[in-house]
């Protein structure tokens, strides 16, 4: 392999935080992703999962899994395009339509592979993709294959987001493509005034309802249901990994464009289609989520118990209106001790450091499912808050904070 493996051989990064003893990546789990998991042998509250519903654990979900195995098999060897198409994928496509009030959906076998798949080959080489700099990675990944002119706005700057828009030839396709829900800060993306700008500039919108799908709107419709915008936004993208605790995710659109995505979409036409067990745990999870409300109006009493939980210590939240908490840090090295103090003390959670958001912005992220309790979360406000004083948390956002 000569250069290439000396030019892999230096990337030692991982070595040097694992000789540190805060390597905190690829933690093995061995049980279920429920409220507690195992670790090492070991219980430990589970506070890092996107299962925001908590359904991956759900009986019902589990049963629709097996029963789809006895009838369908495994997988399906092939691609949606030939021969790997299934009844229950064009059941689920049907469900997913009608709950987000769109003409058609379509599904694929990862999220990650709907974003690739669409935003590259929706504008072309004098098109404009206008992306959120904060915008996920696979929305940034499927720009780099497409022809078009890719801008950024700064995050949820609605000025910035007008110039980008006014630098755009006017009689060229213009796609605005947005998170619903930031993954990391957990904050909303400002869709009314991102309608706004779209209908002045005569612009198309994309909305990534990743981290909203299940949690937000009406019967959990997401972001455009949420702001009664559903008619202004043109395609809603969603994925199964989170809320509907399986793996794939979908594209819904008018009908025209579903068409389109159907014989042009590379990572659709060239990917094996979703398995069997996966299509059968989505469409139980819609069952359950549309039929039982009460799940997610627990979900946000603990978002709201959680987030004023963490203010009343002293932890900047940042602009959150999520489950997802991000816990600003601001040192890499303080994040990375924290998250193995936790571990050892029976609190799973995610750190997101440098470069994966500025080194000022480091964070903890913190995530609910509708299956915490009450007394859950109170251990873990306390144990996390213990592991900051530890690591002197509180005086690097402190000094942060009087900078600012």
């Amino acid at each position: 392999m000569g250069l290439l493996h000396d030019r892999v051989a230096k990337y030692d990064a991982p070595q040097k935080i694992m000789a540190a003893g805060i390597y905190p990546f690829f933690r093995a789990v061995e049980s279920e992703q429920d409220t507690e998991v195992i670790i090492n042998g070991k219980k430990v509250l589970m506070f890092g999962s996107n299962s925001y519903l908590g359904l991956s654990v759900h009986p019902k979900v589990k049963e629709a899994a097996k029963a789809a195995i006895d009838k369908y098999g495994t997988g399906c060897a092939g691609s949606r395009f030939l021969n790997g198409t299934l009844d229950i994928h064009i059941e689920l496509e049907n469900r997913l339509a009608k709950l987000v009030n769109k003409d058609a959906a379509l599904c694929y076998s990862t999220g990650f592979q709907v974003n690739l798949g669409v935003v590259s080959v929706l504008a072309g080489r004098n098109d404009y993709l206008i992306l959120d700099e904060l915008d996920h990675a696979s929305i940034i990944e499927g720009s780099r294959l497409s022809f078009s002119n890719v801008l950024k706005f700064a995050h949820n700057d609605m000025d910035s987001l007008e110039s980008r828009l006014k630098s755009c030839k006017h009689d060229r396709i213009k796609l605005i493509v947005v998170d619903g829900v930031f993954s990391m800060e957990g904050d909303l993306t400002n869709l009314p005034e991102i309608v706004r700008l779209a209908k002045k500039y005569n612009a198309s919108i994309m909305v990534d309802d990743a981290h909203s799908l299940g949690i937000f709107g009406k019967k959990g419709a997401g972001t455009a249901s949420h702001f009664g915008l559903t008619n202004d936004v043109d395609l809603i993208m969603g994925t199964f990994s989170k809320s509907l605790a399986a793996l794939g995710g979908f594209i819904a659109a008018d009908k025209e464009v579903i068409n389109f995505l159907k014989h042009n979409s590379r990572s659709l036409m060239f990917s094996a289609s979703m398995t069997p067990p996966s299509v059968a745990s989505v469409l139980a999870s819609l069952d359950i989520m549309e039929s039982e409300p009460e799940r997610i109006a627990h979900l946000w009493d603990l978002t709201h118990y959680a987030q004023e939980g963490f203010k009343a210590q002293g932890f900047d939240i940042g602009k959150t209106q999520s489950p997802i908490i991000p816990l600003f840090i601001r040192d890499d090295v303080k994040a990375l001790q924290m998250t193995k103090t936790l571990l050892d003390d029976g609190v799973f959670v995610n750190p997101v450091v440098s470069p994966g958001v500025p080194v000022n912005d480091c964070l903890i992220r913190f995530s609910l499912m509708a299956t915490h309790t009450f007394k859950q979360v109170e251990i873990a406000i306390e144990k996390i808050t213990k592991a900051a004083k530890l690591h002197g948390v509180f005086n690097t956002v402190e000094v942060e904070q009087s900078s600012n």
